[in-house]
């Protein structure tokens, strides 16, 4: 394939260097000291370690730890999950952590895909949305515009009932 015969999309990158913001507060509930929660994505560079969180901000009994080092992959196959989120009320990454024994969770994924995350969250794992950065929107948007292609749906054509052999009851 020439220069001039690319396809439109070929030159998008398939993903985004991205870090995580987890958010430790106090919680109300009687059983528990604090709670944790995904606060948001970053999109960001380089190839930090994951495992190795820096705390951002404390104030209150509220900290904020930064989670560098994840990639956010695009995959054409999920582009119609990716465009249903793009449509959505609110567009969200989907956040995907374990949690420790003692409650504290590690991100570990980040996806675009609703399809993605849900399949997380049945495999009981911890799933938080946050808000998508505007040049992750701007990307996916472009992604699946070179790459996603409706499938055209068609309605099951239903036999006629009043058209068949009518057969007395019991006899074949």
């Amino acid at each position: 394939m020439s220069a001039s015969q690319k396809r439109i999309g070929d030159d998008l990158p398939r993903e985004f260097s991205v870090s995580v913001i987890m958010q430790k507060s106090p919680s109300a509930n009687q059983w528990e000291s604090h709670r944790w929660e995904a606060v948001g994505v970053l999109a960001t560079g380089g190839t930090a370690d994951p495992q190795q969180a820096e705390m951002i901000f404390e104030q209150q009994g509220t900290s904020r730890y930064l989670h560098p080092g994840f990639k956010l992959r695009l995959h054409v196959d999920e582009c119609e999950s990716y465009y249903h989120n793009l449509l959505s009320a609110t567009p969200c990454c989907y956040v995907v952590a374990n949690k420790a024994d003692d409650g504290t969770p590690t991100p570990f994924m980040v996806s675009f895909s609703f399809d993605e995350a849900h399949a997380y969250l049945e495999g009981d794992e911890t799933v938080y949305a946050v808000p998508v950065p505007a040049e992750i929107y701007q990307w996916a948007e472009a992604f699946v515009l070179a790459h996603y292609v409706p499938t055209k749906r068609s309605k099951r054509k239903r036999a006629d009932w009043r058209q068949s052999e009518r057969r007395p009851h019991g006899r074949r």
